[in-house]
């Protein structure tokens, strides 16, 4: 099935979409039908730019929820029952991590389970929900980050916000509410841009130096975790904080600070998928375009994705989430999912 014949089925009209989209779309997520022949049960991470093989991971990581995610939109395109059953083994094996001591569980659960359609997923999504509500801290007034990772427990880090917030808004709005604006003060009410804070009883919180105040991913994070905020949580300030964290419809530097750094398109997709949550399709079609355009494959590979500029890993690569969060947009545009699903 064509993506033109996906969104008709799903809206009734395909006047409105971009002609580049659907097959965008169609090569996008035939590229994760070689990444599955690939792969196998592993979790793919980041893909030589050159031979498109990627490095994996055996249990997924914090990356984990946005493969599955990947192979449930996968298997939305196809109807096809293996491919949703490809999909339902992907997002089971991320049960591991509903107790491990990480906010990344937002990444994780609801982008892993959020376009999943089976009792198994939405059971699994609400032991992460109530998972998050355990660990959010009533007198930090959020979901610390936690040690699964290593290194301190008590930071505020600004992908821990994205995906929290819709979990913890799913049964606990209150708490959802205060770990969002929590991370609004932190990281936009204190001077320059800071998205790594550290707990220092009894001074409170302290600024980290990294990632730098230039990282795009900050802002793209903390600008996705507002947008799925704006229509779950009571906040007219929200259009406020949206409109400070709005980017150009560019594809940016990795450090913003820094222009002659490599582009991020990872930060890129997860921009763009925010942007059509909040509205703002003109600019969400401008940075889309500018991707499939210039950094799109024809085997529908997204490339220039920087992973961690600091410490020189794979900063030119196709990153496993920018994929997703593509696809994601790309299906939002064609009409095979809502922008608001996931």
């Amino acid at each position: 099935m064509s993506a033109a014949d996906a969104a008709k089925g799903r809206t009734g009209t395909t006047a409105s979409i971009p002609d580049w989209a659907g097959p965008a779309l169609e090569s996008v997520l035939g590229r994760v039908a070689v990444t599955r022949t690939e792969v196998g049960d592993r979790f793919p991470l980041f893909a030589d730019p050159d031979t498109g093989r990627w490095t994996t991971t055996g249990r997924g990581s914090w990356t984990g929820g946005f493969w599955a995610g990947l192979l449930w939109l996968h298997a939305r395109y196809t109807r096809r029952v293996s491919d949703r059953e490809a999909a339902a083994r992907s997002t089971d094996r991320l049960t591991e991590w509903v107790d491990a001591d990480t906010a990344t569980r937002g990444l994780i659960f609801w982008y892993g389970t959020a376009l999943a359609d089976t009792p198994e997923a939405a059971a699994l999504r609400v032991r992460a929900a109530h998972a998050c509500r355990d660990a959010y801290d009533p007198e930090l007034g959020l979901v610390p980050w936690g040690a699964a990772f290593g290194g301190p427990r008590l930071l505020a880090r600004v992908d821990g916000v994205p995906g929290t917030v819709p979990l913890l808004a799913s049964v606990d709005p209150q708490a959802a509410r205060s770990h969002l604006y929590c991370y609004l003060e932190l990281c936009l009410s204190k001077g320059p841009f800071c998205w790594t804070w550290q707990y220092e009883p009894p001074v409170g919180w302290a600024p980290c130096d990294a990632p730098p105040p230039g990282w795009s991913r900050g802002r793209a994070w903390l600008l996705l975790a507002v947008a799925e905020a704006a229509h779950r949580l009571d906040g007219d300030d929200l259009a406020e904080a949206a409109r400070r964290l709005l980017p150009a419809p560019v594809v940016p530097p990795a450090d913003e600070a820094h222009l002659d750094s490599p582009p991020d398109t990872s930060s890129a997709a997860v921009t763009a998928v925010a942007l059509l949550k909040l509205g703002h399709r003109e600019q969400a079609l401008a940075l889309l375009h500018e991707l499939v355009s210039t950094h799109v494959t024809a085997d529908g590979r997204l490339l220039n994705g920087c992973y961690d500029l600091a410490a020189g890993t794979a900063t030119r690569h196709e990153l496993v989430w920018g994929d997703f969060f593509l696809a994601y947009a790309l299906a939002a545009l064609t009409g095979l999912v809502d922008a608001h699903d996931a």
